[in-house]
């Protein structure tokens, strides 16, 4: 299979024990893409789609992606720009984030129709989030949903609502849940769906989901058990217990995604697919980052 990526990957700023800060690269569709390909190992095809400056920090980037076994080839580079970049800092006990990515180049990935069809044609699995929609202007986005419906591939879609990067709250849900009626596979949160649609539980927002015309729906809900809906089945499975100390939750829920669409690849079905994804995200929890190892270390 051709898997393709569609999303925003940045500079990340992270403090090390010394005081100083350690340079990555981060965001939510990198993440899913990255455990993706350490979970299918060489199998299937995983390219991620996006648009970087001609900076070193840009350069930088495709190599690391390159090095991760990720296909960089349709990535467009654009003279002048920059990629987005963002500091993560302790505040109140908590990693809070500090972000630049209003001139991003990656809000400009959708520009060039002819590009994106060529990116895209192939493709049997696109994987996009909500934040790959908000960076995008209303336009980019009708040519994005164009393109990947040429593609005629499957679609599984993470709303991940960041309300700060939308205009308003009305804007957020319109686009969100068109983009869930163009999806086969829905991966939300249900943290976010309660505070954005008002959902009282998991099974109101697959249900929600369902009626858009997802078919196959796995509500996330933190170390709560994840709530399944595939059809008419609805169930739910427990998290595993964490053997150890939460060290850090950035990324787990981009893990989780990996996890599921890893297991479904490979041939589980729902329930073990979504113990899968549980214990792949656990592992993400035990350590500082959205990755599993340090990056710029061998693969």
């Amino acid at each position: 299979m051709r898997i393709v990526f569609i999303g925003e990957c940045m500079v990340e700023l992270a403090p090390t024990e010394a005081g100083l800060y350690r340079m990555g690269y981060a965001g939510d569709t990198f993440n899913w893409a990255w455990h993706l390909r350490y979970l299918l190992g060489g199998a299937h095809e995983v390219t991620y789609l996006t648009a970087v400056g001609d900076d070193a920090p840009s350069a930088d980037m495709l190599a690391f992606m390159r090095r991760e076994g990720i296909d960089t080839c349709h990535i467009r580079t654009i003279p002048g720009a920059t990629p987005g970049l963002y500091l993560i800092r302790q505040e109140n006990g908590d990693r809070a984030f500090s972000y630049w990515r209003s001139q991003s180049a990656a809000r400009r990935l959708a520009e060039d129709p002819s590009a994106l069809n060529e990116a895209l044609t192939g493709a049997d699995l696109i994987c996009l989030s909500g934040i790959t929609l908000a960076i995008l202007d209303p336009q980019s986005r009708v040519l994005l949903w164009e393109a990947i419906a040429k593609s005629e591939a499957r679609v599984a879609f993470d709303p991940n609502i960041r309300p700060q990067l939308w205009p308003d709250e009305a804007t957020c849900r319109e686009v969100l849940s068109a983009a869930a009626t163009r999806s086969d596979i829905l991966l939300p949160s249900f943290g976010d769906e309660a505070r954005l649609f008002g959902d009282s539980a998991p099974a109101q927002t697959a249900a929600r989901y369902a009626q858009a015309g997802a078919g196959e729906i796995i509500v996330k809900d933190g170390g709560q058990p994840a709530f399944i809906r595939i059809g008419a089945e609805e169930f739910c499975v427990a998290a595993p217990e964490m053997a150890g100390l939460l060290v850090d939750a950035t990324g787990a829920g981009d893990a989780f995604n990996a996890g599921w669409i890893s297991a479904r690849l490979q041939g589980a079905g729902p329930s073990e697919a979504a113990r899968q994804a549980h214990r792949h995200a656990a592992k993400v929890l035990a350590v500082p980052g959205a990755l599993l190892r340090s990056q710029g270390e061998e693969a």
